[in-house]
């Protein structure tokens, strides 16, 4: 098949993206398809070949990703073509001469449905759930609020939206402590703060804010931190996270080292089968397809707290759902190709 693989984008968790890009593209083409790496937001750019010509382009060569989120003001100020568009050259037209885009975007635009969307009003055949679904899992008010209606632990939580963010004292004031401040609306833990004192609750929320576009702040579970993937319906077998220093933000997913990853995760097996369970029943609730990582906090007591679920999860090397797979026996040639196929199924998007 002739794929594109979109990554890249505007999102803080842009530089993830490219390289969640290259490998998935890399594996693709072992597997007989004709992939192009394509980053969303450039585009063709620099290529004026006919566009079959495209596919076979080579790949670039594999980018680390930093220890911080990109600067997004030198990568727009880097784009030659003069647009407000979020798609770069020729990626539209692109997309709709291929047989499939294999979504490697991560954030927003990219996870939001907006992108899932577009391609629905054109007619573009793509991996990973549809629009609504994606926009529901994204926004990680409106999933907890689906997630506890079906009767799992979630923490309790406030939300505020944009218009309330313009006095954060006022937002801070009622907020018990400890409490995990997040953006609403982003992923990779950028802007995710754990505040556990009161004079860390204003700047918490100002930084949260400048990454999304409204905050949520939930109370504190302590506990290990288990995460499970959700592949077509079923669930892979769990993956713990230990972070050498303590919490697991944006460095330590992406630095090797910076954290122990254990799958299948040290857990006893009625336990595993109770947390794919809920797994399972919120992917569902959700309108899920395809893979996707769940997050959840296993508390002293043994409970499962949900957190967020993830529709377009990381596929770079340090990524934890191809770790969950091959704990499951895939390689990640596999992984992509059950990916593939799931775009296939006859089920509405």
């Amino acid at each position: 098949m002739n794929i594109v693989v979109l990554c890249g984008g505007l999102s803080p968790e842009r530089d993830v993206s490219l390289s969640s890009g290259r490998r998935a593209a890399e594996a693709l083409r072992s597997l007989g398809h004709r992939a192009v790496l394509v980053d969303m937001y450039f585009g063709l750019e620099g290529y004026d070949g006919p566009l079959d010509a495209a596919f076979d382009l080579p790949l670039p060569e594999p980018g680390a990703v930093g220890t911080a989120g990109p600067d997004l003001e030198a990568v727009r100020s880097a784009r030659a073509m003069s647009s407000a568009s979020l798609f770069g050259e020729r990626v539209l037209e692109l997309c709709g001469h291929a047989d499939l885009v294999f979504l490697a975007l991560h954030g927003q635009c990219g996870e939001d449905g907006r992108v899932q969307a577009a391609f629905d009003l054109l007619g573009i055949r793509y991996t990973g759930s549809g629009y609504l679904a994606s926009a529901l899992a994204m926004n990680k008010h409106a999933a907890k609020l689906i997630v506890r209606s079906i009767g799992l632990r979630t923490a309790d939580w406030r939300y505020f939206h944009g218009g309330e963010l313009s006095d954060p004292a006022a937002a801070a004031a009622g907020l018990p402590v400890p409490c995990v401040v997040k953006p609403v609306d982003s992923g990779s833990s950028l802007g995710v703060e754990i505040v556990r004192d009161r004079a860390g609750l204003i700047p918490a929320i100002e930084n949260a804010a400048r990454s999304g576009s409204g905050v949520l702040a939930e109370d504190f579970i302590s506990g290990r931190e288990i995460q499970i993937s959700v592949l077509s319906g079923r669930a892979l077998p769990s993956i713990e996270i230990r972070p050498v220093d303590g919490f697991y933000g944006y460095r330590e997913k992406y630095q090797p080292g910076a954290a122990v990853e254990l799958s299948p995760a040290p857990i006893p097996p009625e336990a595993e089968r109770e947390l794919a369970a809920c797994a399972v029943a919120a992917y569902k609730a959700l309108g899920l397809k395809s893979l996707a990582r769940a997050d959840f906090i296993l508390d002293g007591e043994g409970h499962f707290w949900f957190l967020e679920f993830n529709t377009l999860p990381g596929l770079t090397p340090t990524s934890l759902a191809p770790q969950e797979a091959a704990a499951a026996g895939m390689t990640y040639e596999e992984l992509c190709a059950e990916i593939v196929n799931s775009a296939f199924e006859e089920d509405e998007k």
